[in-house]
């Protein structure tokens, strides 16, 4: 029989290729259908915005309040607020983490450059971890005015 087997000319020689073609083009659709699906995890993150009270001071040494939300309006706890010189300057950078309901209180010593009338200061937010909030927009600054 395997003498019949072996001299058969009738075999498709080509038929294991194909089935290899056809196994590597599988497994290539699916990890593109599966990457696809996973990517729509990524589409679901909540952007984070910081929304200062107040959010025009003078010069000197003062506490601003902050409170962390989300796209909804809802606050955020956990999330680092963190306030830096912009065209305003203070010494250094300013941290606060955000607790219940959202609010978060730096304290700063902004100050304005000489001949400068009004300034800037930076705020940005560092999401709490293992969430599924994410900072990619610029937050409200703080404005800085000469009195």
């Amino acid at each position: 029989m395997l003498d019949t087997f072996r001299s058969d000319t009738r075999a498709i020689e080509g038929l294991p290729v194909r089935l290899v073609i056809a196994l590597v083009v599988g497994v290539a659709s699916m990890s593109v259908m599966l990457n696809m699906l996973s990517g729509v995890q990524g589409l679901a993150t909540s952007e984070l915005d910081v929304k200062p009270t107040p959010d025009v001071v003078g010069p000197g040494e003062q506490a601003l309040e902050f409170t962390v939300v989300d796209h909804e309006g809802d606050p955020v706890e956990g999330a680092t607020v963190i306030v830096k010189s912009g065209t305003a300057e203070i010494d250094g950078v300013a941290t606060a983490k955000s607790g219940d309901g959202g609010s978060a209180t730096v304290r700063v010593d902004a100050e304005l450059g000489a001949n400068r009338e009004d300034g800037t200061l930076v705020v940005d937010v560092k999401p709490p971890a293992g969430g599924s909030f994410v900072d990619r927009r610029e937050n409200t600054n703080v404005l800085v005015v000469q009195d």
